[in-house]
């Protein structure tokens, strides 16, 4: 019905009718796709949420005499150099030296376009060009040759949300994890997300023009874990970053994770025919995920229930019964506020649209990594013969049973041998020094616990997070099947070198 290069010129005479992507469904509800199509030019879309897959190629211009840098660090966070004497590539993860998890390339991207001074010390080997060994100085973002952001993956087509059903709080990527599945945790914004808007990539591809934080930029083709097939299409993104605005491109640190950049992005959506403007009258319940368990530490991660965008942000949601408190970690607010700045851009005709040059490839799925050697389980390193105790049982039996096997720690379990508690030599100290004499009535029955096929290196970030040395394992009936000490980890680690 359309074409680009026509909405382009009703841009430029000040006649394109623009919508955001909350509007366009009331619009085909009431007057029909084809109507809508007729009528309607451009759908604005938004989002704005932590893009952890982020960073900033920069050239900071030759020194006299001139250096080629080997290692490059800016405000103390480590870029990488090994592209050329004087370019670097910031990624928004990388932490600083200094100020660990509290500090990191996220902040360096926003302290540059904020117009505020970094710090720059590089070192390098010596050679006949490049003479110079070291370099301490400072820069600005006006000082820079060429700053521009890439992103190698943005904007996710849709992404699962996440709950906890562990007895213990779990700090991740998704955020917060409250135990018992208290909360669910998600990111995205529904029925303004670009993707959502163009689900078959119609019109989004290779050259598309868009809104980049604060500023213009271009989609540069698939990002990476780019998976259509299971329409979880992401982005890879690329813009200068003068021009952009440390209100739509801001540093976070999500807690005990890392940091982040938070990353404003709007795609115009060319209404060109019947079938676009279907596609972009989708709304938050027609947007749905799944919730998956990530006290699982695996790629394929249990899926408690599916959900739509409008469960979730009515602010709760029921997970096997109870109602779960639901966060998001991308912005609507900031997201309209893109679709609506978007569209005053083009209204003004100060954005133009673009076609895409190649489309985003629509069949092919995320690969896991692959691995060389198998993961050892927890089960290969466990204990198998497991002392253990009873509720009743007196304190100096077991104290005596401790000294005997020569542990700090038993398990209580059940008649079946079901986990009931755990107790330890120090509990057993503070049991003789205030009288008590049942085991029941000084374990500890929240036990942190193992599963027989969890791999090595997560049960020891377990013992690691919540400071003890020893868990039990048990099966997926709750009964103790083993017993794993930091110790054993510790010299499993050593025969694997």
């Amino acid at each position: 019905m359309k074409t680009i290069a026509e909405i382009n010129e009703k841009i430029r005479k000040g006649k394109a009718v623009v919508v955001s992507a909350e509007e366009m469904p009331d619009i085909v509800d009431k007057k029909g796709a084809r109507k809508a199509a007729e009528e309607v030019d451009v759908v604005t879309t938004g989002t704005f949420g932590a893009m952890c897959s982020s960073g900033a190629f920069l050239n900071f211009g030759h020194s006299d005499p001139p250096i080629k840098m080997q290692k490059v660090w800016l405000n103390d966070v480590e870029a990488y150099t090994g592209i050329a004497a004087v370019d670097a590539y910031i990624g928004a993860t990388e932490l600083s030296r200094e100020r660990g998890i509290e500090y990191g390339g996220a902040h360096v991207i926003e302290d540059l376009v904020s117009g505020r001074e970094v710090s720059l010390k590089a070192s390098a080997y010596s050679t006949d060009c490049y003479p110079r060994t070291s370099i301490e100085t400072s820069v600005r973002l006006e000082d820079l040759n060429q700053a521009f952001l890439f992103n190698p993956r943005n904007c996710y087509q849709r992404y699962n949300a996440a709950t906890n059903s562990s007895d213990g709080v779990l700090h991740t990527y998704m955020g917060t994890l409250l135990p018992g599945k208290r909360n669910v945790n998600f990111s995205g914004t529904g029925e303004l997300s670009p993707l959502i808007n163009d689900p078959e990539y119609d019109v989004v591809g290779f050259g598309t023009r868009i809104f980049l934080g604060g500023g213009q930029g271009y989609v540069v083709g698939e990002g990476t874990q780019h998976n259509p097939l299971k329409k979880f299409a992401t982005l890879s993104v690329k813009g200068n970053l003068r021009g952009m605005s440390p209100e739509y491109l801001k540093a976070g640190v999500v807690r005990d994770y890392g940091t982040t950049l938070y990353v404003g992005i709007g795609i115009p959506i060319p209404v060109l025919n019947e079938k676009i403007a279907k596609n972009t009258a989708v709304r938050n319940k027609d947007v749905k995920v799944n919730i998956l368990d990530y006290s699982v530490p695996r790629l394929n991660r249990p899926v408690i229930r599916e959900v739509d965008y409008e469960t979730l942000f009515s602010g709760e949601v029921d997970v096997d019964g109870v109602k779960a408190r639901t966060s998001s970690l991308s912005s609507r607010k900031v997201a309209r506020d893109i679709a609506a700045k978007l569209g005053d851009w083009i209204e003004q005709g100060e954005f133009y649209l673009s076609e895409k040059l190649e489309s985003l490839p629509a069949d092919t799925a995320f690969k896991p990594m692959r691995m060389s050697a198998e993961v050892a389980p927890i089960s290969r390193v466990m204990t198998r013969d497991v002392v253990t105790a009873k509720e009743d049982d007196p304190v100096e039996k077991v104290c005596n049973r401790m000294i005997k096997n020569g542990i700090d720690q038993i398990p209580v379990v059940s008649e079946e041998g079901a986990i009931r508690g755990i107790v330890t030599a120090w509990d057993i100290t503070k049991a003789t020094a205030t009288g008590k004499r049942k085991l029941g009535e000084i374990m500890t029955s929240k036990v942190i616990t193992a599963s027989p096929d969890e791999a090595v290196d997560a049960v020891s970030r377990k013992l690691e997070k919540y400071k003890i040395n020893a868990t039990p394992v048990i099966d997926a009936k709750g009964v103790v099947v083993g017993i794993v000490t930091l110790s054993d980890i510790n010299k499993f680690y050593r025969r694997a070198r």
